[in-house]
This record gives structure tokens, C-alpha cells and sequence, in this order.
């Protein structure tokens, strides 16, 4: 039997667990820093596969962490996921919300090393109870209110195990080592900063991402040549003023709901760069307590996007300078945190012929994308740069699914015969670069 035959059968073996394990991922959803219960789940089928296990410190940074939860929100996440069947032991070592892992297969031979990279977190977005939805009459549906897997990360998660299963079981015929990198915090973009940052990826050569859906929405669509990942950057500004009182005493207030407001129209009157496209949106404003007080606070959630990262950091400098002023002109001291970012990318060009060609001789796709402007933003590409920075090649696909609405929707959800078309297209690729 050849490889790819040995492959394909193995796929077809793992498939029902995982489906399995899609739709317990998506009944048990949590968001960026709090997978708690999801990663435990992750660490405890890597380990019984044979695979050196990476977590907690080992694989993230905490000075480069983004947007992360209060202590005691996460305090209360830790006891849910305890709560939903997650070992207490492996909880207690992800404390501050260090909830990545990843899973280490070195084989008999020397060779390449590759790294697969699988994204873990949900949304905060309720999900749909309709019995036309299929998790809900498959009673797989979100039993965390207001969280749900509304953009696939379930399937990822479950596709990168059904991967791990299948490469354990290839080991003796493999050289060099593979990486299973399962990452927490993507939406946000919070999460794949603090992994680089721990150097996990500096000795890759081969790097691999993908997403299902998107662009390719519909169950055997492929693409592979992704271009322009937009950089990013999520940032809060919160203002403090002093309070008053309206009618009697306005004079002695600071009100910083003018300087938060002065700051949004001021913010989106950036101009635009010549170089290649940016965006900057204030999508939240809070502030206030009372119509008849001074308000002495107002938050705004601000994100930034350029073509490049030098195009982002033009956004993100006049971002600076004019929160800065803003804050002077109303006297109200403004404090600003970056709660995620990433970096712009571009797929290794080398790397994606390999992975089209690949995909033309699967016989698993019906329509092979030749381009897709990605024009959004996904921290894969943090990983990505710091990978072709150090010599190696990456690339990100998006496989073909068959969606009942569209991403970041309350009816969400995917066509799961597109799972095995991944775990097939993903391990094959793997299993030809460790061969190169």
C-alpha cells in the first residue's frame, strides 16, 4: 500500500472521532485566554498518541499576551471548564490564561522540521436554538450562552487531533519532527504573538495554516494561493475626566466624553496611505454615568489595518498622536492598551505550487481556487513572518465547506465531510514535506 493509499485509510478510520470531537468542541466553546477546558482536552489525546507536550509557560509568553481577562474572570472560566470534564491538574498549570499548547513527534530519521497550526477559541456571540439549526437537533449546540464556535475553530481543533492520530501512527516511516501547534486567541488576533514570542517556530522550516470556509464556501473548493493579510492592531484608550455637576459647577469638570468624541472624528479623519490600502475603525464608545453629570470616563475600542506592516504602524503613530492630543486639549488623562495585532503576510511562493499541485492530485477537490485575496486579518501571519524571517517557507489554505450562514453568525455552522478532506490534504502535505 502507498503512502498516500496508507493516508487516506487512516483518514477514513479517524474521521467518526472526529466529528466526535468537532461537536464537543462546539457544545463546550470558550474564548481567547479561557480555553481551558479545550486545550486540557487537546493535551490529555496528544499525550496518549506518544507526543511530547508543550503547555502553560513552555509555549506562551506572558509579557507578550494581549487582551487578556481579569483575574477573576478567569478564575471563573477555570472552574467551568473543571466544571465540564476538564483535568483540574492540567487547569491549574494554564493560570493567567496561558492556554496554548503544542504537541512535539520527532521521528526515527533526521529531516525537516514541520509545524501545523491549529486555532482554539469561540466567539462571544450567542448561539441559534432553532431546531433548523443542526446543532441544535444534533443536541451539540452551545451550552455556554453567549459563546459559541461561529467560525470553524471547533473543526480546526478537531482536524489538527484527526492530523496527530494519523502521523503517530506513520512515525516509523517519517524522518525529522513535526510540531502541532494549537493556538488560543485568534479572534482578536491576541493569541499568536505570545507563542512566537516563546520562540516555538524558530526552528521551522515548513509551516502550514488553514481555515475552512471563508472564501471557499462550498464543500470541495481549495485554495491555497492566499494573499494580502491585512495588518492590524486592536487598541482601547480609556479617558479620565473629573466630574461635575452639569447645571450648577461645569466649569470645574473634565469631560471626557468630548475628548473620547473629539478623538473618533479626529481618528477617522486619517489620511488614507498612498502605498497600498488602510483602514482604522472605532467600532465601541462607552462613557458617562448620569445625563446631569460631568462624565469623568469613556472607553473606545479602536482597531487599524494596513496592506503592510509599515502601513499599519503609520495608522497606529497618528492613532497615538491623536489620542494624545485629544486627551490634552480636555485635560483628560487617557490610558492606551494594544489588546491584539498582527503582522501583514504573504504565502511562500515555492510553498504554494507544492501545496496546488498537491491538491490537483488529491482527486479530494472539485474546484481549485488559483487566488484569493484574503483582505482581512488573521495572526497566522505572526507565525508566518517570523518563519520566513528565519530562512523557511509558509503558507495558509483555506478547504471547502458547505456553510449554513455566514462566519461570526448565530447559525453558523459547517458541512462535517469537509473534515476529512482537511485531515487528508493537511497530513499528506505534512507527510511530503517531512520527506523533502
Amino acid at each position: 500500500m502507498s503512502l498516500k493509499e496508507k493516508i487516506n485509510t487512516l483518514a477514513e478510520k479517524v474521521n467518526e472521532k472526529a466529528v466526535a470531537n468537532r461537536r464537543d468542541f462546539h457544545k463546550h466553546p470558550e474564548v481567547a485566554w479561557t480555553e481551558f477546558r479545550t486545550t486540557a482536552k487537546i493535551i490529555e489525546q496528544l499525550q496518549g498518541l506518544g507526543f511530547e507536550v508543550f503547555y502553560g509557560d513552555d509555549v506562551i509568553a506572558e509579557n507578550a499576551m494581549m487582551g487578556v481577562p481579569a483575574e477573576a474572570v478567569l478564575a471563573k472560566h477555570m472552574a467551568r471548564a473543571i466544571e465540564q470534564g476538564a483535568n483540574p491538574d492540567l487547569v491549574k498549570k494554564m493560570a493567567g490564561g496561558k492556554t496554548g499548547v503544542m504537541g512535539v513527534l520527532k521521528f526515527k530519521n533526521p529531516g525537516k522540521t514541520v509545524a501545523l497550526r491549529f486555532d482554539i477559541d469561540a466567539l462571544n456571540i450567542g448561539e441559534s436554538e432553532d431546531v433548523s439549526h443542526f446543532p441544535t437537533s444534533n443536541h451539540f449546540v452551545s451550552i455556554n450562552k453567549g459563546v459559541m464556535h461561529a467560525c470553524g475553530h471547533d473543526a480546526h481543533t478537531a482536524t489538527g487531533l484527526a492530523v496527530a492520530e494519523i502521523l503517530a501512527d506513520l512515525k516509523d516511516e517519517l524522518s525529522g519532527a513535526v510540531k502541532l501547534i494549537f493556538q488560543p486567541g485568534e479572534e482578536g488576533v491576541k493569541g499568536a504573538k505570545a507563542m512566537v514570542a516563546r520562540g516555538i517556530v524558530d526552528d521551522v522550516q515548513y509551516l502550514l495554516g488553514f481555515h475552512f470556509g471563508f472564501k471557499a464556501n462550498q464543500t470541495g473548493m481549495f485554495a491555497c494561493n492566499i494573499t494580502d493579510f491585512l495588518a492590524t492592531s486592536k487598541i482601547d484608550a480609556t479617558f479620565t475626566g473629573k466630574p461635575a455637576h452639569a447645571g450648577a459647577f461645569p466649569e470645574e469638570g473634565r469631560h471626557a466624553i468630548l475628548a473620547a468624541a473629539s478623538a473618533t472624528l479626529n481618528l477617522h479623519a486619517i489620511s488614507r496611505h498612498g502605498s497600498g490600502a488602510s483602514r482604522i475603525n472605532v467600532g465601541v464608545f462607552n462613557g458617562g454615568t448620569a445625563r446631569n453629570i460631568i462624565p469623568d470616563n469613556a472607553t473606545i475600542q479602536i482597531e487599524t489595518r494596513g496592506a503592510t506592516t509599515a502601513i499599519n504602524n503609520y495608522m497606529v503613530e497618528n492613532t497615538m498622536r491623536i489620542l494624545k492630543t485629544s486627551s490634552d486639549m480636555y485635560e483628560t488623562p487617557v490610558a492606551i492598551k494594544e489588546v491584539g495585532g498582527a503582522s501583514a503576510g504573504e504565502n511562500s511562493h515555492e510553498l504554494t505550487e507544492f501545496l496546488g499541485e498537491l491538491a490537483k492530485d488529491s482527486g479530494l477537490f472539485n474546484n481549485i481556487l488559483d487566488h484569493v485575496n484574503f483582505g482581512a486579518s488573521e495572526d497566522f501571519s505572526c507565525f508566518m513572518e517570523r518563519v520566513q524571517e528565519n530562512g523557511g517557507q509558509a503558507a495558509y489554505m483555506m478547504v471547502g465547506t458547505n456553510l449554513a450562514a455566514q462566519h461570526h453568525d448565530h447559525k453558523f455552522d459547517i458541512d462535517e465531510k469537509a473534515l476529512m478532506n482537511a485531515t487528508k490534504i493537511i497530513t499528506t502535505a505534512a507527510v511530503k514535506l517531512l520527506s523533502k
